[in-house]
């Protein structure tokens, strides 16, 4: 499996992928989560995505830059269901974290839901830690999911230094 920057016909392909990853929320009863809209194609293309595909994309992040805060922000993390648990996420994170060493930057954020074991847990398994006090750019986040409607009660800010070795990239996967 292959990490490359999402190419342009192929960001109409990641709504989908999108999709299938909240289908799990409903079983946690967050129904709202799965029915959501997902990441418009406009957004996506404003932001800094990546795929691992086989051949075709099974997988993505999308990244913003919080310069104030020296961060590569992760806007979203979807690894198609029929695709889990095979380190995907993970090697996406790594692959984001080699990418933001390179530019000078100092860490990964992103917030996620507290409670979803596949979210704050699996991130917290993966090195990052609870932001005690919010940055200026994360307060930008929060406030702007909130008028999306997240309650920012179910939410955590999470925050993972870049480690030795980052600027190392071999664009593979297992």
């Amino acid at each position: 499996m292959d990490f490359r920057p999402a190419l342009p016909d192929e960001l109409p392909l990641l709504p989908p992928i999108e999709r299938a990853c909240g289908e799990p929320f409903r079983d946690f009863g967050m129904p709202e989560i799965a029915d959501d809209d997902p990441m418009p194609v406009s957004a996506l293309a404003r932001l800094h995505v990546w795929v691992a595909a086989d051949p075709d994309p099974v997988a993505w992040i999308a990244v913003d830059v919080l310069t104030a805060d020296r961060a590569a922000h992760v806007e979203q993390v979807c690894v198609h269901p029929d695709h889990a648990r095979r380190g995907i996420g993970a090697a996406l994170l790594d692959h984001v974290e080699r990418w933001a060493a390179a530019r000078g930057l100092a860490a990964l954020t992103l917030t996620t839901f507290r409670d979803i074991p596949w979210n704050a847990p699996y991130y917290r398994r993966l090195g990052f830690r609870e932001v005690a006090v919010l940055s200026p750019g994360l307060t930008a986040v929060v406030a702007a999911e909130a008028a999306r409607g997240l309650d920012p009660a179910t939410r955590v800010c999470l925050r993972r230094p870049l480690r030795d070795g980052a600027a190392r990239d071999t664009g593979r996967v297992r």
